[in-house]
C-alpha cells in the first residue's frame, strides 16, 4: 500500500515538473519577444528566412513577431514586398495586434501588388462594419491605398458609409480618404463633393480640419459650399486640431477675401474703421490661436492678421511673430521670411524691437541675410546709429554673401536717411583701406552709388574730406589693390564720369592729374583684365581722348589702347572699340588703326557732339537693392522661405471692394446666442456646496447713461428686494378681476408671514432669501 502512494506521488510529482517546465519555456518565449522593439531591428538572416513560415503558422504569436519583424524591415529600407501574399491570407485575423500590422504593411505595397490586394477587398468592406472604430478607420485608409480605378465606385461608397459613422475618428478618415480617391478617378468628383458637404456639417471638431483637406484638394474654387457653415466654423476652430486649424485659416482667409467687404476707413470727422460683422467674428475666433504651442498656428494666424485684419489689429501679432523667433533654428527661419514681407509693408510694428531682431554669431547664413534685410526694413531716424554700428560689425564677418548684404546695406542707410550720409561715407572710406578683397569690393560699388547720388542731386557733404571728387579722388589712387571686375569697372567709371575740372595748373588742361594716371595703369593690365573691366577702359580712353584731343601723350596712350582691343578675343570688347572709334574718327583719324577707312566719307561728329554722347544720359543710377521687393511675395508659401521660385501656385486672391449678400451665411441649424434675462426667482435654484461660485454681475443693458460715471454694485439683499418687488407687481397684474380681492388678501398675508424688518422698520419680502442666502455661503465656502 505504502509502495502504490509512493508511486503515485513520484508520477505527480514528474507531470508538475514537466507543467512548470513548460509554462517556464512558454513565458521566456514572450519575453523574447516582448523583451524590447530594439531587437527587432538586430536580425541575421535566419530570423528573416523564418518569417515566411511564422506567417504561415497556427499560433497568433508567431504571426505576430513575423509582422513585427516585416514593420521593422520596411522601416530600414528593405524591400519586403515578396511576403505579401502570405502577408494578405492574415488580414481576416481574429488578433487584432495582428490585423493592425497587416493594415500597415497592405498600405505600404498595395500599390505593387493591386492584383492581391483585390483579393481583400471583401475583408474590407466587413471591416467597415466592425465594432472597433479603429478597424474601420484602418479597413478605409486600406482601401482608399490601393490604386486601382475599377475599384473607385466601391470606394466612393465606402467613404460615403464612413462618412456618416458615429465615430469622429471614423469621419475623420473618410474626409482623409477622399483626395486619394480623386486622386484615383476624376470622374467621382460630383459624388466626392457631396461627401464634403455632409463632413463641413460635422458638429465634431475632430473631423473638421480633414474635411477642409478634401475641400482643398477635391474643389478649392467652390467657396459657395461655405457660406452656411462659415460661422460655425469660426466658433469651431479653436477646438480643432492644430494642424487642422492651420488649413482652416488658409481656407477662411481665401473666403473672407472673396466674400466679404473689405474694411475700409470712413471720413466722418475722424478716420473710423468699418470691418464686416463676420470678419469681426473670424478675427476674434483666431485671436486666441496665438497662444498656441505649435507655431505653424500661430504663422497662420499671422497671415490671418496680416492679409485681412484692418491695419488697426496689425500690432496684434507683433508679439506672438517675436516669441517664435526663439524656438528652434528651423521656426526661426520661417518666423524671418515672415518678418521680411511684413516689415516692408508695416516697418513701424517692429522698429521698437530691434535688439530682438540682431545678428547672433551662430546664426545661419539665410538667417543672417534675413535679418540684415529687417534691421533695414525698421530702420528710422530714431534707431539709425545702433543699427549701422551693426552693419557695420557684420561687414567684419566670414562669409563674403554676408559682408556683402552688410555694405549694401550701410549704402541704403546712407539714401534713406540723409543725417547719417557723412557717417556712412567715413564707414565706406574705412572699408576700401582694408586687406580683404571681399570688403573694399563692396565698397567701392556702394560709394560709387552714393557719389552718383550726391552729384546728379546736388546734395553734397559739406565735409571736405568726403566731398565726391575727393571720394573718387581716393578710389583712384587704390585702383591698384581693387581686384574684384565689378568694382574696379565702378572706379574706372567715375573716374571717367567726373574727370572734368575747372581747376588750373593741372598736367593736362580740364582734366583732373588722376584721370590719366588711372588710364596709364590700367592700360599696362589691359589684356589681363576682365570683360567688363576692359569696357570701361575704352570708354575712360575715348573720354580723356575728347576732353584734351591734341595732346600727343594721351593720344598715344589711347591709341594703345584702342589697338589691343581690336584683336581682342571677346566680340563685345571688339564691338565696343569700332563703335568708339567711330565716334572719334573726326577728332583723332588714326585711332581706328585701319589705314583703308581713313578716306572713306560719312557723318563725321563734332567734339561737343561726342561729348554728349559719352558723358549725358546718366541720369538714372542702378543700385543693387538688398531687399529685392519681398513685399510682393506671398508669406507662407515655399517660394518665399527658400528664397527662389520653386513652381508654387499658390495665389491669393483679390479682395472685393463689395462682398455678398450676409443673409446666405445664415443657417438655421446653428444656435442663435442671445443673452437671457432672468426675471423670476425660480430660475436661480439653491446651488449646492459641490457647484461652481456664481457670481451675480449687472446686465449691460440695465447700466445708467452717463458720461462715464460709475453705478455702485448692488448687494445680495438688495438685489433679492427689487426681484421681489418684480414678481409681485407681475402677480397683480395677471390676477383675475373677481378673485383681486382675494389675491390681494392672500398676498398680505404671505407677505406679511415672508417679511422682515429693517432697522429703520421698513419691511423687506423675504420670499425665501435665507435658504438662498445660505446656499450661496456655502458654495462661496
Amino acid at each position: 500500500m505504502a509502495s502504490i502512494n509512493i508511486n503515485s506521488l513520484a508520477e505527480n510529482a514528474s507531470r508538475l515538473g514537466m507543467r512548470i517546465q513548460e509554462t517556464f519555456s512558454e513565458h521566456t518565449r514572450d519575453l523574447s519577444i516582448t523583451r524590447g522593439s530594439g531587437s527587432l531591428f538586430d536580425m541575421p538572416d535566419e530570423k528573416v528566412k523564418n518569417i515566411g513560415r511564422q506567417l504561415d503558422s497556427s499560433s497568433d504569436r508567431e504571426k505576430l513577431d513575423a509582422m513585427k519583424r516585416l514593420i521593422a524591415l520596411i522601416s530600414k529600407g528593405r524591400n519586403v514586398s515578396s511576403y505579401f501574399p502570405q502577408v494578405v491570407k492574415n488580414v481576416a485575423s481574429q488578433n487584432l495586434e495582428i490585423r493592425k500590422l497587416v493594415y500597415i504593411y497592405l498600405l505600404r505595397y498595395a500599390e505593387h501588388e493591386p492584383d492581391l490586394a483585390l483579393l481583400s477587398i471583401n475583408t474590407f468592406q466587413k471591416d467597415l462594419t466592425d465594432s472597433s472604430p479603429l478597424i474601420r478607420a484602418m479597413a478605409l485608409r486600406v482601401l482608399s491605398g490601393i490604386k486601382v480605378p475599377m475599384i473607385g465606385s466601391i470606394v466612393v461608397l465606402a467613404i460615403k458609409k464612413c462618412a456618416a459613422d458615429i465615430s469622429p475618428y471614423v469621419r475623420k478618415a473618410a474626409a482623409l480618404a477622399i483626395p486619394k480617391c480623386h486622386q484615383l478617378d476624376e470622374g467621382h468628383q460630383t459624388s466626392l463633393i457631396d461627401i464634403i458637404s455632409t463632413l463641413l456639417r460635422d458638429r465634431s471638431p475632430l473631423s473638421i480640419g480633414s474635411a477642409v483637406v478634401a475641400f482643398e484638394a477635391v474643389c478649392p474654387t467652390r467657396l459657395d459650399l461655405l457660406h452656411q457653415q462659415y460661422r460655425r466654423l469660426c466658433r469651431l476652430m479653436v477646438d480643432v486640431d492644430e494642424w487642422g486649424q492651420i488649413s482652416l485659416l488658409n481656407l477662411l482667409i481665401r473666403y473672407a477675401r472673396v466674400m466679404l467687404p473689405k474694411p475700409v476707413l470712413s471720413h466722418d470727422g475722424e478716420m473710423v474703421e468699418e470691418a464686416d460683422s463676420d470678419l469681426q467674428l473670424l478675427l476674434i475666433s483666431a485671436e486666441p490661436l496665438f497662444q498656441s504651442k505649435n507655431p505653424a498656428v500661430v504663422l497662420a494666424v499671422v497671415r490671418v492678421f496680416f492679409y485681412i485684419a484692418p491695419p488697426s489689429q496689425h500690432s496684434r501679432f507683433t508679439n506672438p511673430l517675436l516669441r517664435i523667433l526663439s524656438n528652434s533654428r528651423a521656426v526661426e527661419r520661417v518666423a524671418l521670411s515672415y518678418l521680411v514681407v511684413i516689415t516692408c509693408a508695416h516697418p513701424h510694428l517692429f522698429s521698437s524691437h530691434y535688439l530682438r531682431l540682431l545678428v547672433r554669431a551662430d546664426d545661419p547664413q539665410q538667417v543672417r541675410r534675413d535679418k540684415i534685410r529687417v534691421l533695414l526694413n525698421i530702420l528710422n531716424a530714431d534707431n539709425y546709429q545702433i543699427i549701422l554700428r551693426e552693419f557695420t560689425t557684420y561687414a567684419e564677418d566670414m562669409d563674403d554673401e554676408v559682408v556683402g548684404n552688410a555694405i549694401a546695406a550701410i549704402g541704403h542707410c546712407a539714401r534713406l536717411i540723409p543725417d547719417c550720409v557723412p557717417q556712412c561715407l567715413a564707414i565706406l572710406m574705412d572699408m576700401i583701406r582694408s586687406k580683404q578683397d571681399i570688403i573694399v569690393s563692396n565698397a567701392v560699388q556702394i560709394l560709387k552709388s552714393l557719389v552718383q547720388n550726391q552729384l546728379l542731386s546736388g546734395t553734397v557733404v559739406a565735409n571736405v574730406t568726403h566731398s565726391p571728387l575727393s571720394i573718387i579722388s581716393s578710389l583712384a589712387g587704390k585702383i591698384d589693390d581693387v581686384r574684384h571686375p565689378q568694382a574696379k569697372a565702378c572706379v574706372i567709371w567715375l573716374v571717367g564720369q567726373y574727370c572734368v575740372t575747372q581747376e588750373s595748373g593741372t598736367f593736362f588742361e580740364g582734366i583732373a592729374d588722376w584721370a590719366p594716371d588711372v588710364l596709364r595703369k590700367s592700360a599696362r593690365s589691359f589684356s589681363s583684365e576682365s570683360n567688363i573691366v576692359k569696357l570701361q577702359i575704352l570708354t575712360l580712353s575715348a573720354k580723356l581722348l575728347v576732353m584734351c584731343p591734341t595732346d600727343r601723350t594721351l593720344g598715344l596712350l589711347c591709341h594703345y589702347v584702342f589697338s589691343v582691343a581690336r584683336f581682342d578675343i571677346d566680340y563685345d570688347v571688339r564691338d565696343r572699340t569700332r563703335m568708339l572709334a567711330s565716334l572719334l574718327a573726326g577728332l583723332s583719324p588714326s585711332i581706328s588703326g585701319d589705314e583703308d577707312t581713313q578716306d572713306q566719307g560719312g557723318v563725321v561728329l563734332r567734339r561737343e557732339q561726342v561729348k554728349r554722347v559719352l558723358f549725358e544720359g546718366k541720369e538714372d543710377v542702378s543700385v543693387n537693392e538688398v531687399i529685392p521687393g519681398e513685399i510682393h511675395s506671398l508669406i507662407g508659401s515655399l517660394s518665399l522661405t527658400v528664397g527662389k521660385d520653386v513652381g508654387s501656385n499658390t495665389v491669393l486672391p483679390e479682395w472685393l471692394e463689395s462682398g455678398i449678400d450676409p443673409t446666405l451665411r445664415v443657417n438655421e441649424d446653428d444656435p442663435v446666442l442671445t443673452p437671457s434675462v432672468t426675471t423670476a426667482r425660480s430660475q436661480y435654484p439653491i446651488v449646492s456646496a459641490n457647484t461652481a461660485p456664481i457670481v451675480l454681475t449687472p446686465n449691460q443693458s440695465t447700466s445708467p447713461p452717463g458720461n462715464g460715471s460709475k453705478v455702485p454694485w448692488k448687494d445680495l439683499d438688495k438685489f433679492y428686494e427689487d426681484e421681489s418687488s418684480e414678481e409681485t407687481e407681475e402677480s397683480e397684474s395677471n390676477s383675475d378681476g373677481e378673485h383681486s380681492n382675494e389675491s390681494e388678501e392672500d398676498s398680505h398675508e404671505d407677505n406679511t408671514d415672508d417679511s422682515v424688518t429693517d432697522e429703520d422698520g421698513s419691511s423687506i419680502p423675504n420670499d425665501g432669501r435665507e435658504e438662498d442666502q445660505e446656499g450661496v455661503q456655502e458654495n462661496t465656502v
